[in-house]
């Protein structure tokens, strides 16, 4: 039986690779993280996303409660299992009139994990429409093997290494909105993308990225966080909590991390 998701959910989730929307957080809620986002951002003069990367619940009180929120956390189990970790959790921004976008892609190319049964819960902290560059999803394209990446940077793509699939109809696409505090869920090879915001608007989400316990790196060891369940195969090293904001243990912890999770 499942927690949260009918089964109609579950096999919406198996047969195309990724469900919406869901709630995690109410509007309310939403909008406090963003305030405390942006307020950070104040401090630092730019984009909180150019100087956390990867384990931003690490560094924040507010992500890493969204990141075990119940909601979130019973979906997940729905479709993983009651033993799950958080290996990574990124905050993606786009300013009002952004040119910026993320590129198809595929986690599963560059996650180095096995087998692939990543989950990512994207969670709208604004809202996130086709107008402000919202998430967009290609049905069914989790079915198959990894696709074919190229890696070109200098444009505006978001990701680090300017990771594509070439090929791709664009217009196959799904957009995944959402209002502040619902959530979408893809699988680690469903291909995913974002276009510009055109709008007036920010748009602001947090991505957070399950795997069951029994999921292993392929690469280098690493670690994650426990969120919920027991760990009984010991693959990854555990992840400090923060005691606070910015708490200098867990932010270098994060740094530190950025080198084993060199395509992130």
């Amino acid at each position: 039986m499942t927690k949260t998701l009918s089964q109609q959910e579950v096999q919406q989730f198996r047969s195309e690779g990724y469900l919406l929307p869901k709630r995690a957080i109410n509007e309310a809620e939403a909008a406090d993280c963003l305030r405390q986002l942006e307020a950070y951002e104040a401090q630092l003069g730019h984009e909180a996303q150019n100087h956390v990367r990867f384990k931003f619940h690490l560094v924040f009180n507010w992500a890493l409660n969204i990141a075990r929120n119940d909601a979130i956390l019973d979906a997940v189990e729905d479709l993983i299992g009651p033993d799950i970790l958080l290996f990574a959790g990124s905050i993606w921004t786009k300013d009002a009139q952004d040119p910026r976008f993320v590129a198809w892609h595929q986690d599963s190319a560059y996650f180095e994990l096995a087998p692939t049964e990543e989950i990512t819960a994207w969670v709208a902290i604004t809202d996130s429409r086709p107008d402000n560059g919202c998430l967009r999803l290609l049905p069914k394209s989790h079915l198959g093997d990894d696709m074919s990446h190229i890696e070109r940077k200098g444009d505006d793509n978001l990701l680090v290494f300017g990771q594509r699939i070439q090929g791709i109809d664009d217009n196959l696409g799904v957009d995944a909105e959402l209002s502040p505090g619902e959530f979408s869920l893809h699988h680690e090879r469903t291909a995913h993308s974002s276009r510009p915001n055109m709008s007036n608007r920010r748009r602001v989400g947090l991505s957070l990225f399950y795997i069951p316990t029994s999921v292993r790196s392929t690469s280098v060891r690493r670690s994650a966080l426990l969120v919920r369940g027991e760990d009984r195969y010991g693959n990854w090293d555990p992840d400090p909590l923060p005691r606070y904001d910015l708490d200098p243990v867990t932010f270098n912890h994060m740094k530190k991390c950025l080198g084993t999770y060199v395509h992130a």
